[in-house]
């Protein structure tokens, strides 16, 4: 679910009446006031669309409107208090979200063994495996949803949450027909942030901002890490940081250690690459801002300008990735800090092991006698 901590009540959430804490009501009740907040009274369960530790997503259809939803179907009896905190810290965020490039939270149920959260139904799948069955792909397409992505995550700026879990899996399209409209889903992890206030661990592996990894406190430049991560596949199909061993992963993250190989970037622009180089920056306090990001000369140029950087490699690169990942899907295992310890005892081990090599660099080396 996540690893944050939260004082609201699931209750506090949804009165009585069914209007959520910040007084909107939910489309079934503006339809028909008479049916019971029941879940079984307003929804029809339908095919399973995924399952985790303790939830299900299934499809679902309105009883009323007859219009399909995605259906967060949470087992009580299979939550830790801090999944519990965490889930009443995502209900509160998304009540709170309304964007139209976010994935929208319908309705709200707490009832007697399970609660259901009823979401919009994204019947277009994943963005990135939209991206692979183009036929053509340039700079000018890879910025266009660039920029629609900083701009989300500008808005969850703005309102002082960070997302936390910045990755393709969770970048999805509201249709099979519409490119264009891209929405931010899945936000167990988000949380509001003052500062570099957030101390727990959590993300996913590839992802994660090395402040995370080393147990700094940080903040919103955690998110723009990971967009770096994901600007670097949109642009050369690949991750940049990647090892079967964890530990290295890590390692690998905490170092900033990636390069732009030739053979797959040498038709990109040095403006695209500057960009990279300032997002997967190790200091936090130099790492671009969302801000900063929108204004860096890349997203300025023409579309006569980008469209010259054609980015077809990179598009056979991302289709052989995108088939290496699904056969994969355990290597996009997420980090919950309380459910996780095998992968955050990797990530302290990690964590020692920057520290060593660090005092390693600072120590004064040795005269060799013969």
């Amino acid at each position: 679910m996540g690893c944050t901590q939260s004082t609201k009540n699931l209750n506090d959430v949804k009165s009585s009446d069914g209007k959520s804490s910040n007084g909107i009501q939910s489309t079934a009740l503006r339809n028909s006031s008479t049916i019971p907040h029941e879940f079984d009274a307003r929804y029809t369960l339908g095919d399973l669309l995924g399952e985790g530790g303790y939830s299900v997503v299934k499809l679902a259809t309105s009883k009323i409107d007859k219009s399909n939803v995605a259906v967060k179907i949470i087992s009580k009896n299979l939550l830790s208090e801090n999944d519990l905190e965490s889930l009443q810290q995502e209900v509160s965020i998304l009540q709170q979200l309304h964007h139209k490039n976010v994935t929208r939270l319908i309705d709200y149920f707490d009832e007697a063994d399970h609660y259901y959260m009823v979401l919009e139904y994204l019947e277009g799948g994943e963005l990135f495996d939209r991206i692979v069955k183009k036929t053509f792909y340039s700079e000018k397409e890879a910025r266009d949803l660039v920029f629609t992505i900083l701009m989300v995550i500008k808005y969850l700026h703005d309102l002082n949450i960070v997302h936390r879990d910045l990755k393709p899996e969770n970048l999805l399209l509201s249709s099979k027909s519409d490119d264009s409209l891209i929405k931010l889903a899945d936000f167990g992890f988000a949380i509001h942030v003052d500062g570099y206030s957030i101390t727990t661990q959590c993300g996913t592996p590839g992802y994660i901002a090395p402040e995370i990894l080393k147990n700094k406190p940080y903040g919103k430049p955690c998110d723009m890490w990971s967009f770096g991560v994901i600007l670097y596949i949109l642009l050369g199909g690949y991750p940049p940081f990647h090892d079967d061993n964890q530990r290295v992963l890590f390692r690998k993250i905490c170092k900033a250690d990636y390069t732009f190989h030739p053979d797959y970037w040498s038709g990109v622009s040095d403006d695209a690459k500057d960009l990279i180089r300032k997002l997967l920056n190790v200091d936090q306090d130099k790492r671009l801002t969302v801000i900063q990001a929108l204004d860096h000369p890349w997203l300025g140029k023409t579309p006569e300008e980008l469209a010259k950087f054609s980015l077809d490699n990179t598009l056979k690169t991302l289709r052989n990735n995108q088939k290496l990942k699904k056969l994969r899907a355990a290597v996009n295992t997420v980090i919950a800090a309380n459910r996780m310890k095998n992968l955050l005892g990797d990530i302290r081990d990690a964590a020692d092991v920057i520290h060593e090599d660090d005092e390693e660099e600072q120590r004064p080396a040795e005269k060799v006698t013969k």
